[in-house]
């Protein structure tokens, strides 16, 4: 599964970026499931708040694409996890 992270907003605005391909990861299949979770029962409202983040979520994996937008007071630690690990994934 491959999947890719987009920040924005915060209190400065800034953007980040991050992808990640969960094969050959250890923890390959925690990294899927929180993925599919998200993108099928996306949290709370997305709606953002002032200077809190809001994070896109894409994910492939063969024909099947998602895709979810998720603001950052609506996430769960494992929400919070994945989009980090995705983010700081080098």
């Amino acid at each position: 599964m491959f999947l890719k992270v987009s920040r924005s907003g915060g209190f400065a605005g800034l953007t980040a970026s991050g992808e990640l391909d969960t094969s050959g990861q250890p923890d390959a299949e925690l990294l899927e499931a929180v993925a599919v979770r998200l993108t099928e029962q996306p949290p709370g409202t997305g709606r953002p708040q002032p200077d809190r983040y809001v994070y896109r979520l894409e994910l492939s994996a063969g024909e099947r694409v998602a895709a979810v937008v998720v603001a950052e007071q609506d996430l769960d630690q494992d929400a919070a996890w994945l989009l980090d690990r995705v983010l700081t994934h080098e």
